[in-house]
């Protein structure tokens, strides 16, 4: 199941520089990953300073 971002996304960008599969983009507000491209691989989670990412 693809990771995603919560309303506590700060939108600093650090989990789109990190993702391998180019699978999170800005959004409203904050980012969001696609679930059609997400790996489920973790970088984002691994990545992201406020811990705003968890899997699905």
């Amino acid at each position: 199941m693809a990771y995603k971002i919560s309303d506590d996304c700060i939108s600093c960008g650090a989990c789109a520089a990190g993702c391998p599969v180019e699978a999170i983009s800005e959004g409203d507000g904050k980012f969001v990953i696609d679930p059609d491209k997400c790996i489920d691989c973790g970088a984002c989670a691994a990545g992201c300073p406020v811990e705003a990412i968890s899997e699905g």
